[in-house]
Order: structure tokens, then sequence, then C-alpha cells
């Protein structure tokens, strides 16, 4: 069995992205219809969260774990 620990690193970041869903082959009302807030000139945003670990033995060496 290794004495050498065994670590989690986890890392929690937040971002925004926009984006518009328009088709240059429909008018504006239809565009509106069929896409909804997603159609707004000015974007339509969401808000994300990723987690990322990274897991792994402690190298006895460096002290990192990657």
């Amino acid at each position: 069995m290794s004495s050498v620990p065994i670590v989690s690193i986890i890392r929690r970041e937040t971002f925004s992205s926009a984006h518009r869903l328009h088709s240059p082959f429909l008018s504006d009302e239809e565009n509106k219809k069929v896409y909804g807030k997603c159609n707004n000139p000015n974007g339509h945003g969401h808000n994300y969260v990723v987690l990322v670990t990274v897991k792994g033995p402690v190298d006895p060496q460096t002290g990192m774990v990657m």
C-alpha cells in the first residue's frame, strides 16, 4: 500500500453567454413567433456554472497533483 496521499482539487467557475436565434428567410414577425424571446435583437442570455475536479496522487518530489 502506498503512503502517497490522494487529493482532489475542485474549481467552480461561473460565466454568462448570450445568443440570438434569427432566420433571414423569415419576416420579423415570423422570427418572433418561431424563436420567441431568443429572437430579441439585443440577444438572450444564460448563466452557467461549471465544476472541474482533478484527483490523483501527490507527487512526492513536486507536491503537485498534475
